[in-house]
C-alpha cells in the first residue's frame, strides 16, 4: 500500500490550497482515512478524519477553515483549506486504516501514512 500526498506549498495568509492523497495498491476500501500535520519542532498533530460511511471529524483549530473529502472510488483523499493562517504551516500526511473505530484511533495508531507535503502560509 503506497499513499502519495501532494498539493502543498507556499501561500500568503487568507489564501488556500488543495491537498490530495492518491491510494495506490489496495483495492478494498479503507474503513478510515485523515490528515495530521507536523511543525517544525512539533510532534504529529490530528488534523481530521473520514470514515468508511463518510462521517467527519475536525479538529478545533481548523474547524469550518478546512474540509476533508473522497472520490467516489475512494482511491483519493482530499483537505481543501481556506482561510490559511501561519500557523498552518507545516508537513501534511495522509492517514488510512482498514480497521473499524475511526475515531478512537490516535494519530499513531493508523496503519499507514504518506510522505507528506509542505504547506508554508506567510503573513
Amino acid at each position: 500500500v503506497q499513499l502519495v500526498e501532494s498539493g502543498g506549498g507556499s501561500v500568503q495568509s487568507g489564501g488556500s490550497l488543495r491537498l490530495s492523497c492518491a491510494i495506490f495498491s489496495y483495492t478494498y476500501g479503507f474503513q478510515c482515512m485523515g490528515w495530521v500535520r507536523q511543525a517544525p519542532g512539533k510532534g504529529l498533530e490530528y488534523v481530521s478524519r473520514i470514515s468508511d460511511q463518510g462521517t467527519t471529524s475536525y479538529a478545533d483549530s481548523v474547524k469550518g477553515r478546512f474540509t476533508i473529502s473522497q472520490d467516489n472510488a475512494k482511491t483519493t483523499l482530499y483537505l481543501q483549506m481556506n482561510s490559511l493562517k501561519p500557523e498552518d504551516t507545516a508537513t501534511y500526511y495522509c492517514q488510512a486504516d482498514f480497521r473499524t473505530d475511526c475515531f478512537v484511533r490516535t494519530v499513531a495508531d493508523m496503519v499507514y501514512r504518506g510522505q507528506g507535503t509542505h504547506v508554508t502560509v506567510s503573513s
